[in-house]
């Protein structure tokens, strides 16, 4: 992780964004977090991997809720798979 102020990285923004492919940098204002560069890369992984949890989440959802199941034969046919 690497950290650099808002005001040096205007400065230096090729080498924060070089700095981005290998770990995160960490941008602050008056010393406080303001913003977090990562690669493109690292983004897409950090977005699949909410994604994950969200449909996790919802799948441990849905199996607590209370009423009938319906038949996978049936939810198949509802979609038009075979």
């Amino acid at each position: 992780m690497a950290t650099m102020a808002v005001s040096e990285a205007r400065e230096r923004l090729s080498e924060a964004v070089e700095t981005s492919h290998t770990e995160a940098v960490f941008l602050e204002r008056y010393g406080r977090p303001a913003a977090v560069l990562v690669s493109p890369e690292r983004y897409e992984e950090l977005m699949e991997a909410l994604e994950e949890a969200e449909d996790v989440e919802a799948f441990d959802a849905a199996m607590v809720e209370e009423g009938a199941n319906i038949p996978w034969k049936e939810v198949k046919a509802d979609l038009g798979w075979k």
